[in-house]
């Protein structure tokens, strides 16, 4: 699956987030969905989308993770 089938970005829907095409539902909603436990299959009930959808959104994060690093706190002694 190829998440560009399934995530647009435009800059008059929610300020340029990257959302489910065709919806103003963010990525970073779904990804923090299943961060705090949900299954797809919840995540997707909830907010109207499909169960690739949701996957997509996970994927869209997957590749920004690899492409930006954030910095980590340091390591206790």
């Amino acid at each position: 699956m190829d998440w560009r089938n399934h995530i647009s970005s435009e800059p008059n829907i929610c300020h340029g987030s990257a959302c489910i095409k065709g919806r103003r539902v963010m990525v970073s909603v779904l990804v923090d969905s299943i961060a705090a436990g949900e299954t797809p299959e919840e995540v997707a009930s909830a907010y109207d989308v499909t169960v690739d959808d949701v996957r997509a959104a996970l994927r869209y994060a997957a590749e920004l993770a690899r492409e930006r690093i954030l910095p980590s706190p340091a390591s206790a002694p």
